[in-house]
Order: structure tokens, then C-alpha cells, then sequence
């Protein structure tokens, strides 16, 4: 059986409202307009508004986790100095 892939459009346009989603819910929860803990709906809010969006994207992009995991190394800007000067 084939697999089909999306295209590149699409995939772009569910990128970009995941994102929104993450940005919405995560907004929400910071905001405490909806709390991430309830009594009757226990973690429920915090999954729906950041755990899926995250888990979604990293489905999307599975790199992305490397890159966020991944230290950054200052770039060194002493020897292209030293080779243009």
C-alpha cells in the first residue's frame, strides 16, 4: 500500500494553525482564563490547550524537538574579522 504525503501548501496552512492553537490555549493558561486543573475536568484544559498543539506540531516536524533541544553555540565572528581586516 502507498502512503500518501501532504502537500506543501497544506501542510503549511496546518502548521500555521497549530501554532495558532498553541499560541491561543497557551494564552489562555497563562492568562488563567482557564484554568489548567479543574475538580471535575482534572489536567483536561492544560492537554487541550498545550499538550496536543505540541504533540501535533511535533508530528509535523519531528526535527523540531532537535532543534529546541539542541544548546546554541555563539558564532565565532573573531576569525572573519581577522580574514576581512
Amino acid at each position: 500500500m502507498r502512503q500518501q504525503t501532504l502537500s506543501s501548501a497544506f501542510r503549511q496552512r496546518l502548521f500555521g494553525a497549530v501554532l495558532l492553537w498553541l499560541l491561543g490555549g497557551s494564552t489562555l493558561l497563562l492568562t488563567t482564563l482557564v484554568p489548567p486543573h479543574t475538580e471535575l475536568l482534572g489536567w483536561t484544559p492544560a492537554f487541550w490547550l498545550a499538550g496536543a498543539p505540541l504533540i501535533v506540531l511535533l508530528g509535523l516536524k519531528p526535527t523540531l524537538l532537535h532543534v529546541w533541544l539542541t544548546p546554541r553555540r555563539p558564532r565565532r565572528r573573531a576569525l572573519h574579522r581577522a580574514v576581512w581586516h
